[in-house]
């Protein structure tokens, strides 16, 4: 194993590859729909809080994977994780490989939650104080989702936890435009929130039999692959119908049914999750249509939100 490289300001690029940067762009997708949301209705849009607003939620994000890193590390859930489908399962693997250690991980995790806070908290001073239960709530959830006691990832509840935070990111990057909170973005984040969910889900079937043995009973490990898969249609088909019926009821303007052309991605991906559950090796493809779905979802409620913005 090779020694740990020391942090510093010039291992940028190390510090880069802690915070899993293939995974931010769900982040930076959610952003646009809740920016989009509030210029659909007429808010305004300032450019600087849009650009602090992303800012943040990438940090967080990055925060929250290497302390998701850090957790999985001290479980031992990623060493035992010899079969995983890098780089979507088994997070960045630099601690297992010895690039950095455990606590590195922690610390820049924290470091970068002192800088998420103290923005937020200035961003809140511009925007409005419901920011701060947005950040709060945000930061609750990425730490319930990787520490004890709570594990929420290893009691079939991560998912609700990462649909939660990632609709709450829908919510805040509407909140700085708008100032103040109201339905459609909330609408809007429950779709998208859903299909961010389906991903760690779909995710996690890889990682099933090495998170079984480490005791983090994920819903895969709960359920079993195959019956995951169907959890994973339901799910997709679900985010999908939503959109429909609040198009229907008036709530979502007409071009976000844009977000319905992620509906044959998810299927492919529940067909291929399904057809392979007892091949975890197989798996790959299905995560990757799974991660363009999702992504595809939001840049079409995005897409529908902006082409109507008065």
């Amino acid at each position: 194993m090779n020694s740990p490289v020391p942090l510093s300001p010039a291992s940028w690029r190390l510090w880069l590859r802690m915070a899993r940067p293939g995974f931010l762009v769900v982040t930076a997708v959610g952003c646009a729909v809740g920016m989009a949301s509030a210029a659909a209705c007429g808010c305004g849009f300032s450019w600087p809080r849009a650009v602090a607003t992303l800012a943040l939620a990438l940090l967080a994000h990055a925060s929250a994977n290497m302390h998701n890193d850090f957790a999985d590390a001290v479980s031992g859930a990623d060493a035992a994780n010899t079969a995983g489908l890098y780089p979507f399962t088994g997070g960045s693997r630099l601690v297992q490989g010895g690039v950095v250690t455990a606590q590195d991980m922690r610390q820049v995790s924290l470091g970068l939650g002192m800088i998420v806070a103290l923005g937020g908290l200035l961003l809140a001073f511009q925007s409005g104080g419901g920011l701060l239960l947005i950040g709060l709530a945000g930061l609750l959830l990425a730490w319930a989702y990787s520490a004890p006691p709570l594990a929420l990832m290893s009691r079939g509840l991560g998912e609700i936890a990462v649909a939660l935070a990632w609709a709450l990111v829908v919510v805040g990057a509407d909140y700085v435009q708008r100032g103040r909170f109201f339905v459609i973005p909330a609408v809007a984040a429950l779709g998208y929130g859903l299909m961010i969910g389906n991903v760690l889900l779909a995710n996690a079937c890889p990682d099933a039999v090495a998170d079984a043995r480490v005791g983090k009973r994920t819903l895969a490990v709960r359920l079993g692959l195959a019956r995951a898969a169907w959890l994973y249609l339901a799910v997709a088909l679900a985010a999908q119908a939503w959109v429909v019926a609040m198009v229907a009821a008036l709530v979502l303007p007409l071009p976000t049914l844009a977000a319905l052309a992620a509906a044959p991605l998810s299927l492919a991906a529940g067909v291929l999750l399904r057809r392979h559950a007892g091949q975890p090796g197989r798996l790959r493809p299905a995560l990757v249509l799974g991660i363009v779905a999702a992504l595809v979802y939001g840049l079409g409620l995005a897409w529908g939100f902006w082409m109507v913005r008065a």
